[in-house]
């Protein structure tokens, strides 16, 4: 399985936290790397991806310059970690991929609000 980025945003205490969380849980520790938004790194390795739509969701961007973004990120996340391997095929599933979408879209929608609630959780 080869090494996968994933574009997410920094200023966001619910993304940085879920990062930390898929780091380690990851099968190996280097099949993730974890690319802010925000970052410089960003406009220069992944220049097609605009800040704009790395800002709207979670970006997953393949060896090959394929990329995935929102809720068609989490089972590619999922078949990458330990213990959770076998969830990746369920939320491929027609009825959990749209209970996915919109929970997901819910969350990224209000992910600073999260955030507040959650950020005395998650270490800096």
């Amino acid at each position: 399985m080869k090494n996968v980025a994933l574009i997410y945003d920094d200023k966001c205490s619910l993304c940085r936290g879920s990062m930390k969380w898929i780091e380690l849980h990851a099968i190996r520790k280097d099949i993730f790397e974890f690319v802010p938004c925000q970052s410089e790194e960003r406009r220069l390795r992944f220049h097609w991806l605009a800040e704009e739509r790395c800002m709207q969701s979670l970006q997953l961007v393949f060896p090959d310059g394929q990329t995935l973004a929102g809720d068609e990120v989490i089972p590619e996340i999922i078949s990458r970690l330990r213990g959770y391997r076998i969830l990746s095929v369920l939320f491929k599933l027609p009825v959990i991929k749209s209970v996915l979408f919109a929970l997901y879209r819910k969350l990224a929608d209000n992910r600073y609000i999260i955030s507040q609630f959650i950020k005395p959780l998650i270490p800096e």
